[in-house]
C-alpha cells in the first residue's frame, strides 16, 4: 500500500523577521511558532477569506480592503 504524502505549504513569513519583532518586544519566540502549521494557517486562512471576498466583489485582484 502506497504512503499518502500530504502537501505542504512552504512557509509564507520570514522566520528571522518573525523572531525578530516578537524579541523587540521583550519575549522569546517558541520554536513551535515558526516551525509549526499554526501560524502558516493563520496567514492562509485570512488570504483565502480575502480571495474569496475580492471574488464576491467580481476582481480578481485582491486588495488591502479585502483583508
Amino acid at each position: 500500500m502506497a504512503k499518502k504524502t500530504e502537501k505542504k505549504i512552504e512557509p509564507l513569513f520570514v522566520k528571522s523577521k518573525v523572531r525578530e519583532y516578537i524579541k523587540g518586544k521583550d519575549c522569546n519566540t517558541a520554536s513551535a511558532v515558526l516551525d509549526g502549521e499554526v501560524f502558516n494557517g493563520i496567514i492562509t486562512g485570512m488570504l483565502d477569506k480575502a480571495i474569496a471576498r475580492a471574488i464576491a466583489n467580481g476582481r480578481k485582484t485582491v486588495k488591502d480592503r479585502d483583508l
